[in-house]
């Protein structure tokens, strides 16, 4: 299988057209290959982290890209941090490894359509690298982020232990099995529109909380369809997956669930620490805790291993979280 994401180093080139002259927005068939009737791919992802390089007007490489369909009025976070993270890799020499980055979220991000990320080559030395990615929409900076890369080195070697006792995957019920009877956008999303099987340990907290009331939780990942053997494609895929429901043990703590009228929820910042290679399309799993919650802000840290244990990255999120209003507050 060929890779989406080309090479490090890339040249800059013009783009090539992107107009669709049946007025449908781009990543439109995309979202096509989700309905319940198909079988669920990886295709969505795989077409999201596509860039295409361009002059630059600000900084030192540019590149497009294209976010997802979905079904709510502002795109998924994740399509940035996966976006960026291909934009910063390819900016990088073969030789270094990203091994993290620190992203912040600053306007909402309109869904199917181009974001411009422009690559700041702050330094290249011989063990580091530094780079700033800046998303760019409607000519106003919407993303930012801090990527650092290393040449390996041997030296010492720790890793925070996988959760005891955790159930298989194969065990558990996928989104759509969980959410059999429901209907809808958000349904089907859930379901089918994410490019990844997500199979929580506990229960999903998509429209109540299965399990207890606990600010922790657990959730197997593995991707619809088998991806390239390509490093960079599986460090997106950690980078792009891990949105999704990192601020979920923050709901679950509060008994609140995604589709609870009035709730509100927006991504602020995101780190990110890339440990050992990944693959996407075996199980991983994602052990989740909320850290803290404040002032309509929560934080949470995650870690993701594979099966056999080994540690691949570490996450931490703070988000915006404003719960439903009690039907007598003031307005």
């Amino acid at each position: 299988m060929s890779s989406p994401v080309g090479t490090h180093g890339a040249v800059n080139a013009e783009p090539e057209r992107t107009d669709r002259v049946d007025g449908t927005r781009p990543g439109a068939a995309a979202a096509d290959s989700t309905r319940a009737d198909a079988a669920p791919t990886a295709d969505p992802f795989l077409a999201a982290i596509e860039l295409t390089p361009v002059a630059p007007q600000h900084l030192d490489q540019a590149y497009l890209a294209t976010t997802q369909p979905c079904p709510w009025p502002k795109a998924y976070g994740g399509d940035m941090v996966a976006q960026a993270t291909v934009a910063a890799i390819r900016s990088a020499a073969a030789d270094r490894q990203l091994h993290s980055m620190h992203s912040y979220f600053l306007r909402p991000v309109d869904v199917g359509a181009q974001v411009r990320y422009e690559v700041e080559i702050l330094r290249d030395g011989r063990g580091y690298s530094t780079r700033q990615v800046r998303g760019y929409q409607n000519d106003k900076i919407v993303y930012t982020c801090l990527a650092s890369f290393q040449v390996p080195e041997d030296g010492l070697d720790l890793t925070t232990p996988m959760p005891a006792d955790v159930p298989e995957p194969e065990s558990l019920p996928s989104s759509a099995q969980a959410l059999a009877g429901q209907t809808g956008p958000a349904a089907e999303y859930w379901s089918f529109g994410r490019s990844f099987d997500q199979r929580h340990v506990s229960g999903p907290v998509y429209t109540e909380v299965s399990g207890e009331h606990v600010p922790t939780q657990a959730v197997w990942l593995k991707s619809f369809s088998p991806l390239p053997d390509d490093p960079i494609v599986h460090t997106a895929a950690l980078a792009y997956v891990c949105d999704y429901t990192i601020l979920e043990p923050v709901l679950r703590a509060h008994g609140l669930a995604w589709a609870d009228p009035g709730l509100t929820t927006a991504s602020l910042d995101h780190a990110m620490w890339f440990h050992r290679p990944a693959r996407l399309d075996d199980w991983v799993l994602y052990s989740q805790r909320a850290v803290s919650a404040q002032h309509n802000r929560g934080l949470a840290r995650g870690y993701l291993h594979d099966r056999s244990g080994n540690l691949l990255a570490t996450v931490l999120q703070e988000g915006m979280i404003r719960g439903p209003q009690p039907a007598n507050s003031a307005t």
